[in-house]
């Protein structure tokens, strides 16, 4: 019933669904451009209408009192970005023992425009040995969800120029803040 709603709410917004054939059952989903918070929003209808059964990681200063409860139970990860925790390693142990394990991770880390993408997806999506899948919301075309799926090589410049290719014209809410898809650490 929620994947109907939302399928019905998507298009009487003037938003297409798109996914190509054979998904995996385990994936990270990168998630770009990420420049609103509109984002989430559109994301959540997207994810809810192609059954996307995934959780999601974000700052941990989002799951504080008194949405912390609810953003976990919605599918939340928090994220300690201050301090290195073992969050690639407790992911890739996560996907080891859950056949059906879905990751989404919004490489920007942020709203705001930044010089390149964190390497903490690719790392985990390595480690792990899954394909990425390259979720979006672009506002300019009014389509939405995942452009393809793509098996890492282990080279990392090969590996973002493809990334690169495929995100190619995506335009976020707010294009002036997506970040260029490029490493940034």
């Amino acid at each position: 019933m929620l994947q109907t709603l939302a399928r019905l709410i998507l298009k009487a917004c003037g938003w297409r669904l798109v996914e190509p054939a054979e998904r995996p059952d385990r994936m990270l989903i990168v998630a770009y451009p990420h420049t609103s918070n509109w984002d989430a929003l559109y994301a959540l209808l997207t994810g809810l209408a192609l059954e996307l059964r995934a959780n999601w990681a974000a700052k941990d200063s989002l799951f504080r009192w008194p949405l912390g409860a609810i953003l976990k139970k919605l599918g939340g990860i928090p994220v300690n970005r201050r301090q290195r925790t073992g969050f690639v390693e407790q992911m890739a142990e996560r996907f080891a023992n859950d056949a059906h394990c879905m990751l989404i991770m919004a490489p920007e880390g942020t709203r705001c425009r930044t010089e390149g993408w964190k390497s903490g997806f690719y790392r985990i999506a390595l480690t792990a040995r899954l394909p990425v899948a390259l979720g979006f919301v672009d506002y300019a075309r009014r389509e939405a969800g995942i452009l393809a799926y793509v098996t890492l090589s282990g080279d990392p410049a090969a590996d973002i120029a493809t990334l690169a290719r495929h995100y190619a014209g995506r335009t976020g809410k707010h294009p002036e803040l997506a970040s260029p898809v490029c490493w940034l650490d």
